[in-house]
């Protein structure tokens, strides 16, 4: 007969743990490799960021799932389950159940009337549940969860010197520097200005991930500039290190050819730290990644949210 299911809240000195348990539960060999990034991301990272909390589901004194739940920073009432993991031989034995079930609790305590299986931007490993993750998806059916989004990640080869997504940029490099347009790497001193143009010219959270990205271990940024203003900017590494994004190009500066410069200057740095493909996160433009680095569709991921029952 199984144990008693208990679960309790994570506390930091069993992050070695919590990663071992993510490396056996993350079905996918992408995710799984990087389980120690993503548990730092959701974990300490996005503390400083967000309240953050981590429960642990234990059969007897055996760890057997974890999750991360957080509070949005920018939507008020609204929080995130940013992980579930459960290891393969506890699944459809109840763990999933009352690890949500506590984490929508937890929540619950902090204000939150709608829970989202979905990413927490700036700090995120997925958009959502990987559609190859089915247990995953069946558990957010079964527990009332409604979707409501679709995404997708796009990946870009860069496995060998000939990939498109390894093209030189040498000559578009020169043509926008007879235009006045300096390309080059990012450094801690560009922060101020980076997060100021994404945040007015985009919204949203970018500005939290470039400062992730910018002067981090295997993370980085490159922008352009004229005559001392930001033009665009691409940056990787914030979340994952095999992920790429965020990424932007002002309005007046599109059709340059300055995103394609920039993206592919990043893709050649990630290459050049070790990796055989890079994954562009949450896509918007799929043309503009297909066209400039032959990128693929080949991740796909549902985003589902529940309103919560007030007692």
């Amino acid at each position: 007969m199984d144990a008693e299911i208990t679960v309790t809240e994570l506390t930091p000195d069993l992050a070695d743990t919590v990663v071992r348990l993510c490396e056996q539960a993350l079905d996918l060999p992408e995710d799984a490799t990087e389980a120690a990034a993503i548990v730092d991301v959701l974990w300490p990272r996005a503390a400083a960021d967000r309240p953050v909390v981590g429960l642990g589901a234990y059969r007897g004194a055996d760890l057997v799932g974890v999750l991360f739940c957080s509070v949005s920073s920018t939507e008020p009432g609204i929080g995130h389950v940013d992980l579930v993991a459960v290891h393969a031989d506890q699944r459809r034995r109840g763990v999933g159940r009352a690890l949500l079930g506590r984490a929508e609790q937890v929540l619950a305590e902090r204000g939150v009337t709608e829970v989202l299986l979905a990413g927490n931007p700036p700090y995120y490993a997925w958009p959502g549940i990987d559609v190859r993750y089915t247990p995953a998806v069946c558990a957010a059916l079964a527990l009332g969860y409604q979707q409501d989004r679709t995404a997708w990640n796009m990946t870009a080869d860069l496995s060998y010197d000939g990939s498109p997504a390894l093209r030189s940029t040498e000559a578009a490099e020169r043509r926008l520097a007879d235009q006045g347009v300096t390309v080059r790497r990012a450094e801690p001193a560009d922060l101020p200005a980076l997060t100021a143009f994404a945040r007015s010219t985009f919204g949203g959270t970018w500005d939290g991930e470039l400062a992730g990205s910018v002067g981090r271990d295997g993370a980085g940024c490159h922008l352009a500039e004229r005559g001392g203003e930001v033009l665009g900017f691409a940056a990787y590494g914030s979340s994952r290190p095999s992920w790429f994004g965020p990424m932007g190009t002002a309005p007046a500066a599109e059709g340059s050819g300055i995103g394609g410069v920039l993206l592919r200057r990043c893709l050649r740095d990630q290459q050049a730290a070790g990796l055989t493909r890079a994954e562009i996160g949450w896509v918007g433009p799929v043309p503009f990644y297909s066209g400039s680095a032959g990128a693929r569709i080949e991740r796909v991921f549902f985003l589902y949210r529940r309103t919560l029952s007030v007692a």
